[in-house]
């Protein structure tokens, strides 16, 4: 008795749930949990109803196909029910099945129909005299939504049939769905013009083809296959072929196959081709071909006898976020990564899933001890879709951001406007460590000869360098120990590295990887502060006094030299020999002062600009608020009147020739 009150109980709140999974995602169009945990709760109240029968009630989900259709639509009731079909998920599920199929027919082979089973909504599409008159949804699978006029705005599917021949009335049932492209477009407009994105293509079907406005539905990429109709006397393949000759489209992956060998080998090649496919599938299809052993099987409740769907492994299923961490990539960028309970999804086990981004973590309110759903679909990194808010435990806490390094401990910098956080450790962060030394080598840098990709990678994987500052230690018995590398290679790459420590403050400072900072930036650093020192020791005020730093980049600077562990580094290049002549200037009368020329003048334009540059002065091409004097000539163009609304002072030759003998060049 006690077991029976359980059971009771057990039941009524797995048809509470299952309910309410309906209502969400068939009228709201909102899926909560992935299918797989649908149909596993769908399979557990199966079971009990068994072990039960007298607690079955006619509104169990169990009992029905689907749920109600909305009453915006006019109730369309269907000539033939549109039944569910049986599910299977394993090979012993199929085995099974050809089982019951062969012992009902007494036969020991079957033929069957192999079709990929389409993730999108199914209609009935009803052709009078071979005119579209009717187009109904599945509804409760006995009375389904009118979308005549919805379906009408899809051109794959026929107003009038093709040919002849046709029966007075023909009930043609298919899959109305969106393919893949067509769904990613929809979701990218969609979040660039602010407005809600579908969860999957099923979903975004199902919500294109119910609009009551039928012009949204016509904006939408709407597609259908059509996998059976009401014609007599053929096999199942027969009438697929028949209804492609009048015009309606039939899935080409559709194959013919013997027994249940046929039916798995199938099952194998659609798993193969699944992420190559044009649209989304969950699995196959398995159908009786012949007709009059269709009708000898007959139908249970809710489905056929004699068709089953063979499901993929779930690529979405539920799981608990055990802790959120902080991976550095070699870029410096900080990636936020769940750690899971292990789950299989996606045909392997999971226990890690990323969150992207710091920002993709605070929309989506992810946190540790939260049961998401989790997704992956073929070779693609499993990520974590969303929520369920419903289960989340009392008490949880918003990620933060963590200010420091998870491996280096330097400063995390996220700039406004921007997803990605980073560590400002490039230099000695290990995360960054190889990225760091390949650009510090690079020809516009510190030019190393002969230090490649592949060589950095050895010499890292070794130990035998943690660090730029490791290059200038190195010694030609450790380098030729690698593998293929001889004396001769190994002494040209030292040669290479002690001629690389002398150089320009300029490429020093560009080799350092300081964070947007280019060459030409680096140049004007270099040109402003003259020294090292300088730049190291510069504020926000000074750094943006030069034309090419914005507040932006002076906060990565700044970041970058705040490091104790970067200043460390750069001392020890220095102690190695690192050296680079001062610029000899006449005069530091116009030092930070920036420059543009226009229009044609009497002295060379070449001349005037190093006469500038001699006293420190940057020459620039283009007019910006940091500009401080515009030199105009002859047919200056618009660059004059660009200078006046900015406020730049305006000189001409004469005024410039005065402010040169003034700063005695």
């Amino acid at each position: 008795m006690k077991d029976d009150a359980a059971a009771k109980n057990k039941i009524a709140k797995l048809r509470e749930l299952l309910n309410e999974y309906s209502y969400c995602y068939y009228v709201l169009d909102q899926p909560q949990v992935p299918d797989a945990e649908y149909d596993r709760l769908f399979c557990e109240l199966q079971v009990l109803e068994k072990q039960y029968p007298e607690l079955i009630v006619a509104s169990s989900p169990t009992q029905r196909v689907g749920e109600k259709p909305r009453s915006a639509f006019t109730q369309v009731p269907h000539k033939i029910p549109m039944l569910s079909l049986n599910n299977a998920f394993s090979i012993e599920d199929v085995t099974n099945f050809d089982q019951r199929v062969r012992e009902t027919l007494e036969v020991s082979e079957v033929s069957y129909v192999c079709e990929p089973k389409i993730d999108g909504v199914a209609i009935s599409l009803i052709y009078k005299n071979g005119e579209l008159t009717s187009a109904a949804t599945r509804g409760d699978g006995t009375i389904g939504e009118d979308v005549l006029a919805n379906v009408k705005t899809i051109s794959s599917i026929p107003l009038r049939l093709r040919g002849a021949n046709f029966p007075a009335i023909l009930d043609v049932r298919g899959e109305i769905y969106m393919p893949k492209a067509g769904f990613a477009a929809f979701n990218q407009a969609a979040e660039k013009a602010q407005e809600k994105a579908f969860a999957n293509p099923r979903n975004a079907a199902a919500g294109s083809l119910r609009q009551l406005d039928v012009r949204v539905t016509a904006s939408r990429p709407l597609d259908i296959f059509c996998y059976a109709g009401e014609i007599e006397e053929m096999t199942h393949y027969q009438i697929l072929l028949q209804l492609q000759s009048w015009g309606l489209r039939i899935n080409r992956e559709i194959k013919v196959v013997q027994g249940v060998r046929g039916c798995l080998d199938y099952y194998a090649l659609m798993l193969k081709k699944r992420d190559s496919l044009p649209y989304e599938i969950d699995g196959v299809v398995y159908k009786v071909n012949q007709l009059k052993q269709q009708q000898q099987l007959g139908f249970v409740a809710r489905a056929p006898r004699w068709a089953i769907a063979h499901k993929f492994p779930a690529q979405e299923e539920l799981t608990k976020v055990t802790a959120i961490e902080f991976q550095v990539g070699r870029t410096g960028v900080l990636t936020p990564v769940a750690r899971l309970d292990p789950v299989f999804v996606g045909g392997v086990t999971v226990s890690n899933a990323t969150l992207h981004n710091i920002e993709e973590v605070w929309r989506k309110d992810v946190r540790v001890g939260d049961t998401v759903i989790v997704r992956r679909a073929g070779d693609v990194i499993p990520e974590v879709v969303s929520v369920v808010l419903e289960r989340r435990p009392e008490h949880t806490a918003k990620v933060v951001l963590p200010k420091h390094c998870p491996v280096c401990h330097a400063d995390v910098i996220k700039d406004e406007g921007e997803v990605a956080a980073r560590c400002s450790g490039g230099l000695f962060c290990l995360a960054q460590v190889k990225e760091s030394i390949k650009h510090f080598a690079s020809r516009g840098a510190m030019d190393i000869n002969g230090l490649g990709e592949k060589l950095v990678e050895q010499l890292v994987d070794q130990k035998l360098i943690q660090n730029v500052a490791d290059l200038y230690a190195l010694t030609t018995s450790a380098i030729s120990a690698l593998a293929r590398k001889g004396e001769k290679s190994a002494a040209n790459l030292i040669q290479a590295i002690n001629k690389s420590k002398t150089t320009t403050l300029a490429k020093f400072i560009f080799a350092l990887g300081i964070r947007d900072v280019g060459e030409t930036t680096a140049k004007a650093l270099a040109d402003y502060f003259l020294e090292l020192p300088r730049l190291m020791g510069a504020n926000a005020e000074e750094l943006e006094k030069i034309a090419d730093v914005g507040p932006t980049i002076a906060a990565h600077i700044m970041a970058f030299f705040k490091q104790k562990h970067n200043r460390e580094l750069i001392e020890r290049l220095l102690n190695y020999g690192i050296n680079w002549e001062k610029p000899q200037l006449k005069g530091t009368a116009l030092l930070g002062q920036t420059f543009v020329i226009t229009g044609t003048l009497s002295m060379p334009r070449e001349e005037i600009k190093a006469k500038l540059q001699d006293l420190g002065a940057k020459v620039s091409e283009s007019i910006s608020r940091k500009t401080n004097y515009l030199v105009v000539g002859e047919d200056p163009g618009s660059k004059r009147e660009k200078a006046q609304k900015l406020g730049v002072k305006v000189l001409d030759e004469k005024e410039l020739l005065l402010l040169l003998k003034k700063s005695k060049i």
